[in-house]
Protein backbone atom coordinates (compact mmCIF):
# COMPACT_ATOMS: atom_id res chain seq x y z
CA UNK A 1 0.00 0.00 0.00
CA UNK A 2 1.55 3.26 -0.91
CA UNK A 3 2.46 5.75 2.21
CA UNK A 4 0.22 9.01 1.98
CA UNK A 5 2.25 11.87 1.06
CA UNK A 6 3.00 14.52 4.14
CA UNK A 7 0.82 17.78 3.54
CA UNK A 8 3.34 20.88 3.92
CA UNK A 9 2.50 24.40 4.30
CA UNK A 10 3.58 24.83 0.45
CA UNK A 11 0.21 22.68 -0.26
CA UNK A 12 -1.88 24.77 2.50
CA UNK A 13 -0.58 27.78 0.70
CA UNK A 14 -1.06 26.57 -3.28
CA UNK A 15 -5.15 25.58 -1.86
CA UNK A 16 -5.55 29.05 -0.51
CA UNK A 17 -4.00 31.07 -2.87
CA UNK A 18 -1.57 32.48 -0.68
CA UNK A 19 2.23 33.48 0.16
CA UNK A 20 3.93 30.27 2.10
CA UNK A 21 4.78 33.11 4.33
CA UNK A 22 0.98 33.74 5.03
CA UNK A 23 0.64 30.23 5.90
CA UNK A 24 3.23 29.87 8.69
CA UNK A 25 2.18 33.39 10.03
CA UNK A 26 -1.20 32.59 9.77
CA UNK A 27 -0.89 28.99 11.72
CA UNK A 28 1.38 30.29 14.25
CA UNK A 29 -0.08 33.86 15.19
CA UNK A 30 2.62 35.94 14.07
CA UNK A 31 2.19 39.06 11.74
CA UNK A 32 -0.50 41.44 11.30
CA UNK A 33 -2.91 39.38 8.98
CA UNK A 34 -6.50 39.95 8.89
CA UNK A 35 -9.16 37.78 11.21
CA UNK A 36 -10.64 36.34 7.89
CA UNK A 37 -7.38 35.92 6.35
CA UNK A 38 -6.41 33.61 9.33
CA UNK A 39 -9.43 31.67 9.38
CA UNK A 40 -9.71 31.02 5.69
CA UNK A 41 -6.07 29.34 6.03
CA UNK A 42 -6.46 27.25 9.25
CA UNK A 43 -9.47 25.72 7.62
CA UNK A 44 -8.35 24.62 4.38
CA UNK A 45 -4.96 23.83 6.69
CA UNK A 46 -7.62 21.48 8.45
CA UNK A 47 -9.60 20.63 5.07
CA UNK A 48 -6.27 19.37 3.73
CA UNK A 49 -4.97 17.41 7.16
CA UNK A 50 -2.06 19.61 7.74
CA UNK A 51 0.28 18.74 10.81
CA UNK A 52 2.83 21.01 11.59
CA UNK A 53 5.99 19.88 11.47
CA UNK A 54 7.08 19.54 15.44
CA UNK A 55 10.71 19.11 14.59
CA UNK A 56 11.24 22.75 12.46
CA UNK A 57 8.74 24.49 14.93
CA UNK A 58 11.25 23.80 17.85
CA UNK A 59 14.81 24.30 15.74
CA UNK A 60 13.09 27.87 14.82
CA UNK A 61 12.11 28.45 18.38
CA UNK A 62 15.82 27.08 19.73
CA UNK A 63 14.04 23.66 21.53
CA UNK A 64 14.66 20.52 21.56
CA UNK A 65 10.13 19.85 22.10
CA UNK A 66 11.66 17.08 24.37
CA UNK A 67 11.74 17.70 28.37
CA UNK A 68 13.50 14.97 30.75
CA UNK A 69 12.06 12.72 33.72
CA UNK A 70 14.59 12.09 36.58
CA UNK A 71 14.13 9.21 39.36
CA UNK A 72 16.89 8.55 42.71
CA UNK A 73 18.76 5.07 41.04
CA UNK A 74 17.00 2.03 41.51
CA UNK A 75 13.43 3.80 41.97
CA UNK A 76 11.88 2.83 38.15
CA UNK A 77 10.30 -0.14 39.75
CA UNK A 78 8.53 1.50 42.41
CA UNK A 79 4.81 1.92 42.39
CA UNK A 80 5.18 5.02 43.44
CA UNK A 81 7.19 6.45 40.61
CA UNK A 82 5.68 4.03 37.62
CA UNK A 83 2.37 6.30 38.41
CA UNK A 84 4.42 9.79 38.71
CA UNK A 85 6.03 8.36 34.89
CA UNK A 86 2.38 7.93 33.53
CA UNK A 87 0.79 11.32 34.93
CA UNK A 88 3.84 12.88 33.38
CA UNK A 89 3.66 11.59 29.97
CA UNK A 90 0.08 12.13 29.62
CA UNK A 91 0.99 15.84 30.34
CA UNK A 92 3.62 16.02 28.49
CA UNK A 93 1.54 14.54 25.51
CA UNK A 94 -0.84 17.32 26.32
CA UNK A 95 1.80 19.54 25.90
CA UNK A 96 3.30 17.81 22.82
CA UNK A 97 6.58 17.64 23.94
CA UNK A 98 8.37 14.26 24.08
CA UNK A 99 9.18 13.25 27.55
CA UNK A 100 13.02 11.08 28.10
CA UNK A 101 13.45 9.02 30.95
CA UNK A 102 16.85 10.25 32.38
CA UNK A 103 19.18 7.26 34.26
CA UNK A 104 21.06 7.61 37.30
CA UNK A 105 24.24 9.46 36.60
CA UNK A 106 27.17 6.31 37.56
CA UNK A 107 29.91 8.36 36.32
CA UNK A 108 29.91 12.07 37.73
CA UNK A 109 33.27 13.45 36.26
CA UNK A 110 31.62 12.39 32.39
CA UNK A 111 27.96 13.41 32.40
CA UNK A 112 26.65 12.41 29.19
CA UNK A 113 24.75 15.04 26.83
CA UNK A 114 21.37 15.89 27.29
CA UNK A 115 19.28 17.41 24.70
CA UNK A 116 16.29 18.18 26.70
CA UNK A 117 14.57 21.91 27.43
CA UNK A 118 14.13 21.03 31.20
CA UNK A 119 14.09 18.51 33.34
CA UNK A 120 11.57 17.32 36.25
CA UNK A 121 13.29 15.72 39.21
CA UNK A 122 11.45 13.76 41.41
CA UNK A 123 12.84 13.16 45.08
CA UNK A 124 16.09 14.85 44.86
CA UNK A 125 18.52 13.26 46.42
CA UNK A 126 20.92 15.62 48.86
CA UNK A 127 24.39 15.89 46.51
CA UNK A 128 23.16 14.24 43.92
CA UNK A 129 25.66 14.44 40.87
CA UNK A 130 22.49 15.16 38.67
CA UNK A 131 22.10 17.87 40.14
CA UNK A 132 24.84 19.39 39.83
CA UNK A 133 25.39 18.88 36.58
CA UNK A 134 21.72 20.16 35.57
CA UNK A 135 22.51 23.38 37.11
CA UNK A 136 25.69 23.42 35.47
CA UNK A 137 24.01 23.20 32.03
CA UNK A 138 21.47 25.66 33.08
CA UNK A 139 18.65 23.51 32.29
CA UNK A 140 15.05 24.54 33.98
CA UNK A 141 14.45 22.35 36.22
CA UNK A 142 10.99 21.37 38.29
CA UNK A 143 11.85 19.13 41.22
CA UNK A 144 8.74 16.67 43.23
CA UNK A 145 9.56 17.50 46.57
CA UNK A 146 12.52 20.37 48.05
CA UNK A 147 16.24 19.29 47.19
CA UNK A 148 17.77 19.68 50.42
CA UNK A 149 21.50 20.19 48.64
CA UNK A 150 22.83 23.30 49.68
CA UNK A 151 22.40 26.47 47.73
CA UNK A 152 20.06 24.59 45.74
CA UNK A 153 18.18 26.44 43.70
CA UNK A 154 15.57 25.58 40.87
CA UNK A 155 12.74 26.72 38.59
CA UNK A 156 10.19 25.26 40.40
CA UNK A 157 8.46 22.96 43.00
CA UNK A 158 5.94 20.72 43.40
CA UNK A 159 5.41 19.28 46.79
CA UNK A 160 3.19 17.72 49.08
CA UNK A 161 2.33 18.27 52.76
CA UNK A 162 4.42 15.45 54.69
CA UNK A 163 4.31 16.96 57.88
CA UNK A 164 0.44 17.10 57.92
CA UNK A 165 0.05 13.24 55.99
CA UNK A 166 2.28 11.80 58.89
CA UNK A 167 0.02 13.47 61.62
CA UNK A 168 -3.04 12.66 60.50
CA UNK A 169 -2.15 8.91 60.26
CA UNK A 170 -0.72 9.17 63.86
CA UNK A 171 -3.70 10.69 65.24
CA UNK A 172 -5.79 8.06 63.76
CA UNK A 173 -3.46 5.38 65.27
CA UNK A 174 -3.40 6.93 68.53
CA UNK A 175 -6.27 5.68 69.70
CA UNK A 176 -5.41 1.66 69.44
CA UNK A 177 -1.86 2.24 69.88
CA UNK A 178 0.52 3.38 72.21
CA UNK A 179 4.35 2.70 71.10
CA UNK A 180 4.21 3.54 67.35
CA UNK A 181 7.11 2.41 65.57
CA UNK A 182 8.16 4.37 62.07
CA UNK A 183 10.56 2.76 59.39
CA UNK A 184 12.29 5.43 57.92
CA UNK A 185 14.98 6.28 55.49
CA UNK A 186 17.63 8.72 56.35
CA UNK A 187 17.39 12.05 55.64
CA UNK A 188 18.90 12.56 52.22
CA UNK A 189 15.52 13.54 50.88
CA UNK A 190 13.15 16.26 52.11
CA UNK A 191 10.15 13.63 51.86
CA UNK A 192 11.75 11.18 54.58
CA UNK A 193 13.25 14.76 56.69
CA UNK A 194 9.92 15.76 56.80
CA UNK A 195 8.38 12.82 57.80
CA UNK A 196 10.70 12.03 60.68
CA UNK A 197 10.78 15.54 61.81
CA UNK A 198 6.77 15.47 61.82
CA UNK A 199 7.06 12.56 63.82
CA UNK A 200 9.27 13.39 66.23
CA UNK A 201 7.27 16.37 67.07
CA UNK A 202 4.27 14.54 67.36
CA UNK A 203 5.28 12.15 69.78
CA UNK A 204 6.73 15.28 71.64
CA UNK A 205 3.16 16.88 71.62
CA UNK A 206 1.51 13.66 73.18
CA UNK A 207 4.37 12.25 75.72
CA UNK A 208 5.19 9.10 73.36
CA UNK A 209 8.25 7.75 73.18
CA UNK A 210 10.27 8.13 69.41
CA UNK A 211 10.73 4.80 68.10
CA UNK A 212 12.21 5.28 64.39
CA UNK A 213 14.12 2.37 62.31
CA UNK A 214 16.21 3.30 59.70
CA UNK A 215 15.43 1.23 56.29
CA UNK A 216 16.82 2.32 53.21
CA UNK A 217 14.91 4.42 50.72
CA UNK A 218 14.82 1.64 48.23
CA UNK A 219 14.31 -1.24 50.52
CA UNK A 220 14.30 -5.24 50.06
CA UNK A 221 11.91 -7.75 52.30
CA UNK A 222 14.81 -8.23 54.52
CA UNK A 223 15.92 -4.80 55.46
CA UNK A 224 11.92 -4.10 56.00
CA UNK A 225 12.10 -7.78 58.48
CA UNK A 226 15.18 -6.99 60.20
CA UNK A 227 13.39 -3.81 61.34
CA UNK A 228 10.40 -5.55 62.52
CA UNK A 229 11.74 -8.14 64.68
CA UNK A 230 14.05 -5.10 65.90
CA UNK A 231 10.94 -3.16 66.98
CA UNK A 232 8.89 -6.38 68.47
CA UNK A 233 12.01 -7.25 70.27
CA UNK A 234 12.60 -4.05 71.72
CA UNK A 235 11.94 -2.97 75.51
CA UNK A 236 8.00 -2.62 75.52
CA UNK A 237 7.47 -3.94 71.93
CA UNK A 238 5.45 -1.68 69.83
CA UNK A 239 1.61 -1.79 68.55
CA UNK A 240 1.68 -0.28 65.57
CA UNK A 241 4.38 0.01 62.61
CA UNK A 242 4.46 2.67 60.11
CA UNK A 243 6.34 1.79 57.18
CA UNK A 244 7.28 5.02 55.38
CA UNK A 245 9.21 3.69 52.09
CA UNK A 246 7.71 2.08 48.79
CA UNK A 247 6.62 -1.30 49.00
CA UNK A 248 7.79 -1.54 52.67
CA UNK A 249 4.46 -2.07 54.24
CA UNK A 250 3.64 -5.30 52.51
CA UNK A 251 6.96 -6.83 53.78
CA UNK A 252 5.90 -5.10 57.09
CA UNK A 253 2.70 -7.11 57.31
CA UNK A 254 4.86 -10.66 56.50
CA UNK A 255 7.39 -10.17 59.35
CA UNK A 256 4.59 -9.06 61.66
CA UNK A 257 3.22 -12.60 61.00
CA UNK A 258 6.11 -14.42 61.00
CA UNK A 259 6.65 -13.00 64.47
CA UNK A 260 3.39 -14.57 65.01
CA UNK A 261 1.45 -11.18 65.53
CA UNK A 262 -1.70 -10.71 63.99
CA UNK A 263 -3.04 -7.66 62.27
CA UNK A 264 -4.97 -5.71 63.21
CA UNK A 265 -5.87 -8.13 66.54
CA UNK A 266 -2.75 -7.12 68.59
CA UNK A 267 -0.33 -4.98 66.24
CA UNK A 268 -1.71 -2.38 63.71
CA UNK A 269 0.43 -2.06 60.54
CA UNK A 270 0.31 1.94 58.06
CA UNK A 271 2.01 2.49 54.99
CA UNK A 272 2.91 6.11 54.29
CA UNK A 273 2.90 5.15 50.65
CA UNK A 274 -0.56 3.69 49.08
CA UNK A 275 -0.63 1.72 46.40
CA UNK A 276 -3.35 -0.80 44.45
CA UNK A 277 -1.20 -3.72 45.71
CA UNK A 278 -2.04 -2.58 49.51
CA UNK A 279 -5.95 -2.35 48.84
CA UNK A 280 -6.06 -6.49 47.61
CA UNK A 281 -4.14 -7.97 50.49
CA UNK A 282 -6.21 -10.42 52.80
CA UNK A 283 -5.31 -7.53 55.22
CA UNK A 284 -5.67 -4.30 53.12
CA UNK A 285 -3.70 -1.68 54.64
CA UNK A 286 -4.03 1.53 55.70
CA UNK A 287 -2.02 4.25 53.34
CA UNK A 288 -1.32 8.08 52.63
CA UNK A 289 -2.71 8.84 49.19
CA UNK A 290 0.18 11.00 47.97
CA UNK A 291 -1.07 11.42 44.81
CA UNK A 292 2.02 10.44 42.25
CA UNK A 293 0.04 10.25 39.04
CA UNK A 294 -0.93 14.17 40.01
CA UNK A 295 2.77 15.15 41.03
CA UNK A 296 3.56 13.89 37.72
CA UNK A 297 0.91 16.05 35.89
CA UNK A 298 1.50 18.67 37.84
CA UNK A 299 5.34 18.91 37.22
CA UNK A 300 5.52 18.47 33.91
CA UNK A 301 2.43 21.70 33.63
CA UNK A 302 5.08 23.91 35.59
CA UNK A 303 7.46 22.91 34.06
CA UNK A 304 5.92 23.67 30.37
CA UNK A 305 4.34 27.34 31.84
CA UNK A 306 8.05 27.76 32.79
CA UNK A 307 9.79 27.61 29.30
CA UNK A 308 7.31 29.10 27.94
CA UNK A 309 6.65 32.11 30.18
CA UNK A 310 3.78 31.62 31.70
CA UNK A 311 4.84 30.69 35.14
CA UNK A 312 7.35 32.96 37.47
CA UNK A 313 10.30 31.06 38.21
CA UNK A 314 10.29 30.28 41.96
CA UNK A 315 6.68 28.78 41.73
CA UNK A 316 5.92 26.18 44.42
CA UNK A 317 2.88 24.10 43.94
CA UNK A 318 1.23 22.01 46.89
CA UNK A 319 -0.55 18.79 45.98
CA UNK A 320 -3.48 17.73 48.76
CA UNK A 321 -3.07 14.26 50.20
CA UNK A 322 -5.45 11.96 51.50
CA UNK A 323 -5.61 9.10 54.19
CA UNK A 324 -7.26 5.62 53.27
CA UNK A 325 -8.37 3.62 56.49
CA UNK A 326 -8.62 -0.19 55.97
CA UNK A 327 -8.44 -2.96 57.97
CA UNK A 328 -4.86 -3.50 59.36
CA UNK A 329 -5.82 -0.29 61.68
CA UNK A 330 -9.21 -0.32 62.40
CA UNK A 331 -12.69 -1.84 63.46
CA UNK A 332 -14.65 -2.37 60.08
CA UNK A 333 -17.00 0.21 61.08
CA UNK A 334 -14.13 2.56 60.59
CA UNK A 335 -12.90 1.31 57.32
CA UNK A 336 -13.16 3.27 53.81
CA UNK A 337 -13.33 6.72 55.80
CA UNK A 338 -10.83 8.41 53.90
CA UNK A 339 -9.89 11.81 54.95
CA UNK A 340 -8.44 14.38 52.45
CA UNK A 341 -5.37 16.53 54.38
CA UNK A 342 -5.66 20.21 51.86
CA UNK A 343 -2.52 22.34 51.53
CA UNK A 344 -1.53 24.08 54.15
Amino acid sequence: MKARKRITLLDVARAAGVSKTTVSDALSGRGRLPAATRERVAAVARELGYVANRSARNLRGGRTGAIGLYFPDRTIGLQYYMDLAIGAAEEALAHDVALTLIPALHNPADPPPLYVDGVVVSDPMLGDPMLRALAERRITVVTCERDLTPGAQHAGRVESDHGAGIRSLLDHLADRAERIALLCPGEETSFALDVRTAYRAWCAEHGREALIYDVPFVCAPEDVGRAVAEALRSPGGVDAIISVPDGGATSALQAALQQGRHVPDDLLVASYVDSPSLQSLITPITAIDIAPREMGRRAVRLLADLLSGKAEPGTVEVLPITLRVRASTSPARHRGLDRDLAPS
